[in-house]
């Protein structure tokens, strides 16, 4: 019997609170809009950054001039991508790249991006074979260097 008591007190407490507080409602009203003609009659034109800080190293990063031309135009090529993480296990490796609009490809021992075949990881950096048994090593600095052996 007293948590039915104690559960109308509240129920009747809650709607007399919203009562009080649609009689006060105008007035709150008329004073959030006075102070917003305030805030808008005081405002600063303030100095806006040269930079996007929220571009990250995009606007910032050079291009590489060393890059072969046919692996400029193709959109899949490595050229293309940065080395956003690297989870090495006992059965399993992944690497996340990423792409300068943003995209994330995910890609595991064994698959390819593009032409070429990712084949190996270490700590920092993700190795790639090419079709000529080359080898293409990319580290987390964006670091691409061709190698003949890893």
């Amino acid at each position: 019997m007293n948590f039915f008591k104690i559960l109308m007190i509240l129920v009747f407490g809650f709607f007399s609170f919203n009562i009080s507080y649609a009689d006060n409602h105008g007035e709150v009203v008329e004073k959030v809009k006075e102070v917003i003609k305030d805030l808008e009659n005081n405002v600063d034109d303030e100095e806006v950054p040269l930079n996007d800080p929220f571009a990250g190293n995009e606007a910032s990063s050079s291009v590489n001039t060393n890059i072969p031309e046919d692996e400029a135009q193709d959109v899949m090529s490595l050229y293309n991508f940065k080395l956003a993480g690297l989870i090495s296990g006992k059965d399993h490796s992944y690497i996340s790249l990423v792409n300068s609009s943003g995209e994330f490809i995910n890609l595991t021992i064994g698959q390819f991006l593009g032409k070429i075949k990712l084949v190996d990881l270490r700590i920092t950096e993700a190795i790639f074979e090419k079709n000529d048994k080359s080898y293409i090593i990319i580290d987390f600095n964006n670091q691409i260097r061709e190698a003949n052996e890893y």
